[in-house]
């Protein structure tokens, strides 16, 4: 299994969200792989959800479409088993915590670890209750990702960085996903104090979108994470999404 570390090895990481089933699943596998050779060098994959609190309207409406063409977690586990062979970047799922608790713990994580799935981000998990998912992720050899959002306290900020696993995903702004012209948090200070705490990468998400905004984060964060600009991507687009996916993912990584 590719580990996350690998994403930032000797490189400031572009991570890339796309929403599993949207528009469809086979879609879904090509544009992986698009986002893979356009650069990417970590692939986060959303599972469509029917509550998903930490998402904007761009992903909640790609979250709708996906689950209205029929997609469920089954058919997201067969769809990254499909690709598994073909991956050189690691894969990360963004899910839920209901999902991955109904399906059992011990269950999802084997099966993640069987398809090629190498971490995960649970947003609705406090940190305070992340050991719940830990101990089966670990046996698995599965790495659950914290976030730390931009009201976190410098208390909380050092024990989530002590603790953390993979890399720390740092939230830039309050409120849910989606594109945003200016983000003003005080982004290198929250930074500097992770990186005085934790063992592993910092990558920043929410809001980004543009190669500026990209190149700025870069100077002193390890990664950008970018979901709701590529989504609406798919969405203008999408079966014949590929050309212009490549086109701004490789744009993009470009400016890291």
């Amino acid at each position: 299994m590719i580990k996350i570390a690998e994403a930032f090895r000797n490189k400031k990481a572009f991570i890339a969200y796309l929403m599993a089933g949207d528009p469809d699943l086979k879609t879904s596998a090509e544009l992986i792989l698009t986002a893979q050779e356009a650069g990417a060098d970590l692939i986060e994959i959303g599972i469509p959800f029917s509550d998903p609190i930490a998402e904007g309207e761009v992903i909640q409406a790609a979250s709708v479409r996906a689950l209205q063409a029929g997609t469920r977690l089954d058919g997201v586990f067969d769809m990254v088993a499909s690709i598994k062979d073909k991956m050189y970047v690691p894969m990360v799922f963004m899910t839920y915590a209901n999902p991955v608790f109904v399906y059992g713990y011990d269950r999802f994580f084997a099966k993640c670890a069987e398809i090629g799935i190498c971490g995960i981000i649970i947003p609705d998990m406090p940190f305070e209750e992340q050991a719940e998912a830990k101990r089966p992720a670990r046996k698995h050899g599965i790495e659950v990702v914290t976030l730390v959002a931009p009201t976190s306290s410098e208390g909380r900020i050092r024990n989530i960085a002590a603790a953390a696993e993979g890399f720390v995903y740092v939230v830039s702004s309050m409120g849910v996903t989606g594109v945003r012209s200016d983000i003003t948090t005080d982004l290198p200070a929250i930074v500097s104090k992770i990186k005085e705490n934790a063992k592993v990468p910092v990558a920043i998400g929410f809001g980004i979108s543009t190669p500026e905004q990209a190149e700025e984060f870069s100077r002193f964060a390890d990664g950008v994470i970018v979901g709701s600009a590529i989504v609406r991507i798919i969405a203008q687009h999408g079966t014949k999404a590929k050309p212009a996916l490549y086109k701004y993912v490789s744009g993009m990584k470009r400016a890291l």
